[in-house]
């Protein structure tokens, strides 16, 4: 009767985890006058099928870094604490006021004001659109 003999074999993982920043760096450098995805392959021990791959990405928008949030400066008024802002939404309509509104201003220059009563969905759909 034969022995069944099992061979463990322990080591690195073929496999290679590559930070974004890094596969935009090598991406750039198929890019570069004279390169060939091939050399580049070979120089990052990249299969040539997965730079195309993250080529593709690049050119569609899903790989790219990710941007910084922006923080900007709010100024806000103190509510009247003798009403709700329910019941002060209704005098401000009634009295021919205009609604709360907010400001946003983006870096190019455009502006979107928005009324205390719009839904979110729409801010964001607003929102998506100006950015592009």
């Amino acid at each position: 009767m034969a022995e069944a003999v099992v061979e463990v074999i322990t080591g690195r993982e073929r496999r290679r985890r590559w930070t974004v920043d890094e596969k935009l760096r090598i991406v750039a450098e198929t890019f570069e006058p004279g390169a060939s995805v091939g050399q580049v392959a070979v120089r990052h021990d990249v299969y040539p099928g997965l730079l195309f791959t993250w080529r593709r990405q690049v050119r569609n928008g899903n790989l790219s870094s990710p941007r910084a949030p922006l923080f900007l400066p709010v100024a806000t008024e103190a509510p009247d604490a003798s009403s709700s802002s329910s019941s002060r939404r209704g005098a401000e309509r009634s009295e021919g006021r205009a609604p709360r509104r907010i400001e946003i201003e983006f870096t190019d220059g455009s502006r979107v004001r928005v009324d205390d009563g719009v839904s979110m969905t729409t801010l964001r759909r607003v929102l998506a659109a100006l950015r592009g």
